[in-house]
């Protein structure tokens, strides 16, 4: 398994280099949460491109009531 191998590998390094090594994972995942979060900014805003235009209705309170 990759963890594994990682944890092995790591643990052979010098705690400085640990660090590095440390420093770069936190990078990558930064950098993955950032572009999960500009995804979906896109993906909402595709989602609702033209809806600026379109007439907001006005609703009653006979339009909330539920009919059985």
């Amino acid at each position: 398994m990759v963890v594994d191998r990682l944890q092995e590998r790591i643990k052979q390094l010098p705690p400085s280099l640990q660090e590095e090594v440390l420093d770069f994972v936190e990078y990558l995942l930064a950098k993955t949460e950032r572009e999960r979060e500009e995804w979906m900014s896109f993906s909402l805003q595709s989602a609702m491109r033209g809806m600026e235009d379109e007439e907001i209705p006005e609703y009653s309170l006979e339009d909330l009531k539920v009919v059985f």
